[in-house]
């Protein structure tokens, strides 16, 4: 099995629990206090109060990365492609499943890891069925 077959999105489910899990667990309002806990403050220049950088943002930083690495994968067609797309919607499925049955995963952060596995894919079997029609030459001519 090749490292391009794995949905990249799972990471950002591994890293949300992580940081959840090492922060204390508990139920969702301790999910929220943990991912808003200041990670870095920015000077800015135009105003005197630093811009605060949360666990939370860096998770949705590493969704936003993984998602375009994924949208980039999905216009490859190959064996690795088609079980990306099944793990892919594994992935998903355990979203929904947490997002559903776990405490701590009632938070906006998590919903957003949650419907960005759903858009990984939506687009990967989108994307990947309008690049294997291109490749094979159906349709009769240029869209």
């Amino acid at each position: 099995m090749s490292v391009r077959a794995l949905p990249l999105i799972i990471l950002v489910f591994i890293l949300y629990n992580v940081i959840v899990l090492i922060g204390g667990g508990g139920g969702a309002e301790q999910a929220h206090a943990i991912l808003q806990r200041t990670l870095l403050n920015i000077p800015m220049i135009n105003n005197p109060k630093p811009w605060q950088f949360t666990w939370g943002d860096l998770v949705i930083l590493v969704l936003l990365g993984t998602m375009f690495v994924e949208l980039l994968k999905a216009t490859y067609t190959s064996t690795a492609s088609l079980l990306d797309h099944g793990l892919s919607m594994l992935v998903f499925v355990a979203c929904l499943v947490e997002f559903l049955l776990v405490q701590s995963a009632h938070t906006s952060v998590f919903f957003f890891i949650m419907i960005g596995a759903l858009i990984d894919v939506i687009a990967g079997y989108t994307i990947g069925i309008r690049v294997a029609r291109r490749d094979i030459g159906f349709g009769g001519g240029a869209d």
